[in-house]
């Protein structure tokens, strides 16, 4: 039960389960592995699972049609992602999710996830609230991109990914953004200046 101690967690700000229920959960989740640089999901591919990160770090990014990346989000420990378009219409998705560092995730199916609706209905109420959240931070990051200067959208990144900005790659957190890394580099230097 200790491995599945952080899901559990996640889970019972939400919502509360019986000991009973907690293993018919934890029976349905698949865990996955994944190495540096290696992806989750890839563009072109179904998303199947919405996964929970257990340790490491993921990255969900799109590719333009002139090559260039735009990260949509990351997933450090203890955050969920998936490709959200894609899991709940079943057609091929946009957004791959690769692995920062080597990262451990427990894996809900959909089926398993529709599974649980009937047989626990609270995961109900507790995909929904995940799912306005992750709905409410898009839009709120889509209006920030839309009306903010690049300083407060930095600090906004900083509040939202808190502990992160001193282990990703700038080129990323700079694509988040969207800054070209050069700029970040001396935004931060200001910013870092105007603290003193």
């Amino acid at each position: 039960m200790d491995k599945y101690s952080l899901i559990l967690e996640n889970i019972k700000r939400h919502i509360k389960l019986t000991q009973d229920e907690e293993r018919n959960f934890i029976s349905l989740l698949k865990p996955i592995a994944i190495k540096r640089k290696e992806w989750l999901l890839e563009a072109g591919e179904i998303c199947k699972y919405s996964c929970f990160v257990t340790n490491g770090c993921l990255r969900g990014y799109t590719i333009d049609t002139n090559g260039f990346e735009h990260v949509l989000s990351f997933a450090p420990k203890n955050w969920w992602i998936a490709d959200m378009y894609s899991l709940i219409s079943q057609k091929p998705g946009t957004i791959y999710i690769q692995a920062l560092e080597s990262t451990e995730v427990q894996a809900l199916s959909k089926t398993a996830q529709e599974r649980l609706y009937i047989e626990i209905p609270a995961f109900e109420r507790f995909f929904r609230i995940i799912t306005e959240n992750s709905l409410v931070s898009f839009q709120q990051r889509l209006l920030d991109n839309l009306s903010l200067p690049a300083e407060e959208r930095y600090q906004n990144f900083c509040k939202r990914y808190h502990g992160l900005t001193d282990i990703l790659p700038a080129k990323q957190v700079a694509s988040y953004i969207g800054v070209t890394p050069e700029f970040l580099s001396k935004m931060k230097h200001k910013l870092l200046y105007n603290s003193r």
